[in-house]
């Protein structure tokens, strides 16, 4: 790992594996990682061999730690607004992604770390994974999305209650809250679970993947019947996919289809 290449870009089939490689600091969101994240995001949103991403951490300890605090320390903080703003800017490339995002959390997700794997769509938890927002007891709040992307994946009740109190969880009660999609059993490695898991959106029809996520994402911005207008929009894309057309195919002709995203 250099601060030139602080994320590892892999190919596990048809799923791309973003892997902050910062392990001596905790994989800790440097500038530079920040940077290294948007650029593999954009790379991999447009390849279209890939079906799916997978952003994970290198080691079993640290998933991210969030902000790297010995950078913080020489920042002013028109230089922390700053940096705020690349958060939105680079990470904002996975929570567009028109292909499915899954953070496995191979350890800690404290503050960024968990903002971090709030952008991705699924969660997938080490089983020693600790997830946390903790910085109101710093003096500050979660600056990278966390009071507006925890509340829709938790509900306010427990959004207030991680964030108020600074209350971590562990995976199994991340589970619970609906926090993680899964928890990877002891002694298997989270990349190949999640990787595993993944398997019918790598084999998936890509063009449905991708208008079923807009439209999922639409149903928070705008009052229901608006989001039912969209849903159709986003559903006729998929009735003009040739995909459509070999689902059928292979439905009646008892096999798997074979989707290519056309």
């Amino acid at each position: 790992m250099t601060e030139e290449a602080p994320v590892v870009y892999e190919r596990r089939g048809a799923v791309a594996v973003l892997r902050i490689d910062r392990e001596a600091r905790m994989n800790a969101l440097s500038r530079p990682t920040l940077y290294a994240l948007g650029r593999l995001g954009r790379e991999a949103c447009a390849d279209p061999s890939v079906r799916a991403i997978v952003l994970t951490g290198t080691g079993d300890k640290a998933f991210c730690a969030g902000a790297d605090l010995k950078e913080r320390q020489g920042m002013t903080p028109e230089d922390i607004r700053v940096q705020v703003s690349i958060y939105r800017s680079e990470l904002g490339v996975l929570d567009r992604s028109p292909k499915p995002v899954v953070a496995a959390l191979n350890g800690v997700a404290l503050g960024g770390g968990l903002e971090l794997a709030l952008v991705c769509d699924l969660r997938v938890a080490a089983a020693h994974a600790v997830l946390g927002l903790p910085e109101t007891s710093l003096g500050i709040i979660p600056g990278a999305g966390g009071t507006q992307r925890l509340p829709r994946v938790v509900g306010e009740g427990r959004a207030k209650e991680m964030i108020a109190l600074g209350r971590r969880l562990t995976a199994d009660e991340a589970l619970g809250w609906g926090l993680v999609n899964r928890v990877t059993p002891a002694g298997r490695d989270v990349v190949d679970d999640a990787v595993e898991w993944l398997a019918p959106v790598a084999n998936g029809a890509p063009i449905a993947q991708a208008a079923a996520l807009r439209a999922i994402a639409a149903s928070y911005e705008v009052p229901l019947e608006r989001g039912l207008e969209l849903e159709a929009v986003y559903y006729d894309e998929t009735l003009r996919s040739e995909d459509r057309l070999e689902a059928l195919r292979a439905f009646a002709e008892k096999r798997k289809p074979s989707f290519k995203g056309a």
